[in-house]
């Protein structure tokens, strides 16, 4: 059960989204795509051949395109899909298309999650740099208007450039800042397209010239910058972070280039003997980073070169060294041809704190060139974050794994005379989840069992689960009926549980960094649950349940009947000295009781859901002489085909069937 947005005002830069004509002759393209990496890069592929067919067509509108309208249009379309696949994390949409009269190039992204608002600007809190809001500071920049509109279940994203393009001066300093004009870089060449596809990069200069590309560096630095940010941002693993950054820099920004990864376990740098020349590099490193990943134009100069670097691991900068360091050369392991060069070192650092270093070298070099420099130093932010996000990836998925460990049984108990097929599936495999489920014995000849959906995902739902769990559990054998057990759980959700989750929201904001949103304060945590026990009796099993706020369980009965087995009542946790009653009535052999989440009644298929017209229901009564092993598998199989996307909340149900 997820929680209900808030109402959210549109950031938008001009009052209303663009109108799209009604004639149905504008040149239009649309897609969806997975969020996931390949989305950024299929969205540009999916726009330059859209804009190339129409102005092949010759459709109305295109007699205004030009180069530099298409090539912003790229641009702005990869960074919104970036945007949205990293933030919103959900498929996404892009709709494209061309106003015949005005020539405008409009580009609007839709993701499913209209809760979470574009990144636009958190800075940074101990380095000046902001790891998030670059790319809608450079959409704002290319787009003559763009803006927000959110409605029912979506966010668009849209963005109007003009014919023209629009003068993109202010874009450049908001995209690369004062460092960019200092370097000399052109505001058309940073925002010039990459080359075409079929057209190779161009290779690293000579050695002997000293020189890089320049024609490289004027056309395609930007679109360089933004094909590592789609590759690195999908990266869930460090090692392959940094096997991803050697590859994008060796041989186009260097001739070889290698990665360190501070141990995040150890959590500080090994504190080395400066070396002799004072740069701080030396071989005495008491403990280090280790050396993750090494680079070289030519393969078999890799070995050789990972051996001279892991003598020289890379020490602690100083505070007057953010910036690239000079790195000693490794000298006779390149070769008789790689004596002599240039290395820089970069630190990596990521919301704080220090994760490794890279560093790069160039034969032949006295030192690399201005233009180099800075945009190995922009590469390397990109590289800082993607290792971050990966670590705390690793850290979350780790946790995740242990709460979810702790909030499920590890095992469900065998009931005699009853069968039982249980189907589970969270939504985000690498988190909590908000439903749960238990069945366990609770002496005297009784069993329980429980269906429970809490309000939320994430720590906050793992907080209340935590809690209600083992209530059931201690309530149910200490001989509580169940409508007293649900009295009692739902004062706790009033007290305890509310605090503790309350308590968890704060610690994750501080974690995170960020200030607490008015919407993270306190709030009552809403549990819906499904709460029976089963008394196994000569020809059949008692069964006494309540259902608080959960969808109703359905009893299939032998001669294919189907009825609700409970009457709806109010959710815990919202009403304090709320008094709940319960029904009992009897499992005769084959009679099949079915317990769901609303993950299951609410799946959706465009406007319509699963339970509508008794969905559920119907799809219950095609079960009748299947044991409830088959059962659960076919309602599962039903619910995932309904949609045409993949389930969009958590699913559980329970089939308890008499023998």
């Amino acid at each position: 059960m997820g929680a209900i947005p808030a109402q959210r005002e549109s950031v938008a830069r001009a009052s209303d989204p663009p109108v799209r004509g009604g004639d149905g002759t504008l040149p239009h393209v649309h897609a969806a795509f997975p969020g996931g990496p390949l989305a950024p890069g299929s969205a540009r592929a999916l726009l330059r051949a859209a804009v190339a067919e129409w102005a092949e067509l010759a459709l109305p509108g295109t007699e205004f395109l030009s180069d530099r309208q298409g090539d912003d249009a790229v641009v702005v379309v990869s960074e919104l899909v970036t945007n949205a696949v990293v933030h919103a994390g959900t498929d996404i949409e892009v709709d494209c298309r061309l106003e015949p009269h005005t020539g405008a190039l409009v580009v609007e992204v839709l993701d499913h999650h209209p809760s979470r608002a574009p990144r636009d600007g958190d800075p940074e809190p101990s380095y000046g740099t902001a790891e998030y809001g670059r790319g809608l500071r450079l959409v704002a920049a290319l787009a003559e208007t763009w803006g927000i509109t959110y409605r029912t279940g979506a966010k668009t994203v849209w963005a109007q450039l003009p014919p023209g393009g629009k003068d993109a001066l202010d874009g450049l300093q908001a995209y690369a800042g004062e460092k960019a004009r200092e370097r000399g870089l052109r505001v058309a060449a940073i925002l010039a397209p990459e080359p075409p596809p079929n057209q190779a990069p161009a290779p690293a200069p000579p050695a002997s010239h000293g020189e890089p590309d320049r024609d490289w560096l004027d056309r395609g630095a930007l679109s360089f910058l933004a094909e590592a940010s789609d590759l690195l941002a999908g990266q869930l693993d460090e090692n392959l972070v940094a096997a991803l950054a050697g590859q994008l820099i060796v041989p186009r920004l260097a001739d070889w280039c290698a990665v360190w990864l501070e141990d995040e376990v150890a959590g500080r740098w090994g504190a080395p003997r400066p070396g002799e020349d004072g740069t701080g590099w030396g071989e005495g490193a008491v403990s280090g980073p280790r050396l993750a990943r090494v680079w070289h134009c030519s393969e078999t100069r890799i070995e050789d070169l990972r051996q001279a670097l892991e003598k020289e691991s890379p020490g602690p900068s100083g505070p007057d060294h953010s910036g690239p360091v000079p790195f000693p050369w490794p000298g006779e392991a390149l070769g008789p041809h790689g004596t002599h060069g240039s290395a820089l070192a970069y630190r990596l650092t990521a919301g704080g704190r220090p994760l490794g270093t890279l560093v790069i070298g160039r034969a032949g070099l006295i030192s690399f060139p201005d233009e180099i420099t800075g945009l190995v130093e922009d590469l390397s932010r990109r590289v800082a974050l993607a290792i971050g996000a990966a670590r705390q990836y690793a850290r979350q998925a780790t946790i995740s794994a242990v709460l979810q460990r702790g909030l499920l049984p590890g095992a469900v108990a065998e009931i005699p005379g009853v069968r039982s097929a249980l189907v589970y599936e969270p939504y985000d495999k690498g988190g909590p989840s908000g439903d749960f489920y238990d069945l366990f014995p609770a002496g005297d000849g009784r069993w329980c069992f429980a269906v429970g959906d809490v309000q939320g995902k994430g720590p906050e739902a793992a907080v209340v689960i935590g809690l209600a769990r083992p209530w059931l559990r201690l309530l149910a054998r200490e001989g509580y009926r169940v409508a007293d057990v649900l009295d009692r759980l739902n004062q706790l959700l009033l007290d305890d549980a509310t605090e503790a989750a309350d308590a968890a929201a704060r610690a994750l904001a501080a974690a995170g960094g960020r200030p607490m949103n008015p919407g993270d304060g306190p709030q009552n945590r809403f549990l819906s649950l499904l709460y029976g026990e089963l008394a196994p009796f000569d020809g059949g099993v008692r069964c006494t349940l309540a259902s608080a706020g959960h969808p109703l369980p359905l009893l299939l009965g032998s001669d294919g009947e189907v009825r609700t087995a409970a009457r709806p009542q109010t959710l815990l946790g919202v009403v304090e000295d709320e008094t709940y009653t319960s029904e009992t009535f009897e499992l005769r052999p084959g009679d099949t009781l079915l317990c769901v989440t609303d993950g299951v009644t609410e799946r959706r298929s465009g406007p319509r859901q699963f339970d509508d017209e008794d969905g559920l229901a119907e799809a219950l009564a095609g079960c009748a002489g299947l044991d409830a092993e088959l059962i659960a598998e076919r309602i599962k199989r039903l619910v995932h085909e309904f949609g045409a996307r993949p389930p969009e909340d958590d699913l559980a149900l329970l089939v308890l069937q008499a023998e």
